[in-house]
């Protein structure tokens, strides 16, 4: 859990420059979509780019409050369910790209998470992180905090792959089903 800082950047997901395909204005009112996540908070948002633009996937776009070069307004944050197919396809390889670039922020979860209550630490809300790993993070932490997924993975027996674990959870978030949201803001 995490102080929500206001997104900043944002990866695009899919771009469709005629609008959604469901929208029946005439065309000379509908604007050019973008479906995109913010690099900070997995936020799912809609862009609409200024005219003129054309907006690749993968594309990094700034929608910070200073100038914008590409993005002309926010429309506000999607739930999943109303992102394109291309964009659900798009949603875990964009993650995974986000947790692998960002390393050093998802091995402090590990290095810093702090117990939910006084029955569940909130490492054990990673999808295949049990109470044995759990006391085992919490152990090895205390020697040293950690470097890197690989330092966990190293000094954590049988752990699963930190950043899929990772990945997993940040996906379960954005699906909606978890009650508590690690890194998710929706």
């Amino acid at each position: 859990m995490h102080s929500r800082k206001k997104e900043t950047e944002a990866i695009v997901l899919d771009f469709l420059p005629n609008g959604y395909p469901f929208d029946s204005r005439p065309s000379h009112m509908k604007t050019a979509i973008a479906q995109a996540i913010g690099k900070e908070n997995f936020t799912l948002l809609e862009l609409v780019p200024k005219k003129g633009i054309f907006l690749q996937p993968y594309e990094d776009v700034y929608i910070g409050e200073a100038k914008r070069d590409k993005v002309h307004h926010i429309n506000g944050k999607i739930d999943v369910d109303k992102l394109t197919q291309t964009a659900k396809s798009e949603l875990e390889h964009a993650v995974k790209q986000m947790v692998t670039t960002h390393e050093k922020r998802f091995v402090e979860f590990f290095n810093n998470a702090q117990p939910l209550s006084t029955r569940m630490h909130v490492i054990e809300l990673l999808p295949g992180v049990g109470k044995k790993h759990m006391w085992e993070i919490i152990e090895e932490r205390r020697e040293e905090p950690f470097l890197s997924f690989d330092d966990v993975k190293k000094r954590v027996k049988l752990m699963p792959d930190p950043a899929k674990v990772i990945i997993r959870r940040i996906m379960l978030e954005l699906l909606g089903t978890e009650k508590h949201l690690l890194f998710v803001d929706r």
